[in-house]
């Protein structure tokens, strides 16, 4: 079995550290201020983003927090495949989750980052 990848999540506003590994933009939306050009990432994974009405009730409240996490991981749920392919992507080299939302403790790459923990974790 191939050794798990390190997941780490970052916000696309932070220069990026030097061993990251494959850099994966997970926001459905591109960040504002910021060129594709500008952003060093591997992939963008919007469609491993929560959808666009998740993310409109969550309005990144906090007492929505609990709420947002259940819907979103059942919205992942059909989306295993995908999420496999990223690990397998990242390899050994580790994985960094980009994120652009300003709370640090509450935003989707939280979230994917304890899914993907999880699928790594278990046996193919």
């Amino acid at each position: 079995m191939p050794p798990r990848p390190r997941i780490r999540i970052r916000r696309v506003y932070e220069a990026p550290a030097a061993a990251e590994g494959y850099r994966v933009l997970v926001d459905r939306l591109w960040p504002r201020g910021i060129s594709k050009e500008k952003l060093s990432i591997d992939s963008w994974e919007k469609e491993l983003a929560p959808s666009a009405e998740l993310r409109k009730w969550f309005g990144h409240d906090p007492s929505r927090w609990e709420e947002f996490s259940r819907r979103y991981r059942q919205e992942l749920l059909p989306k295993t495949d995908r999420l496999k392919e990223l690990l397998r992507s990242a390899g050994s080299r580790g994985l960094t989750l980009l994120y652009s939302a300003r709370d640090q403790e509450h935003n989707q790459a939280v979230v994917l980052q304890g899914v993907l923990e999880e699928l790594s974790e278990k046996p193919e």
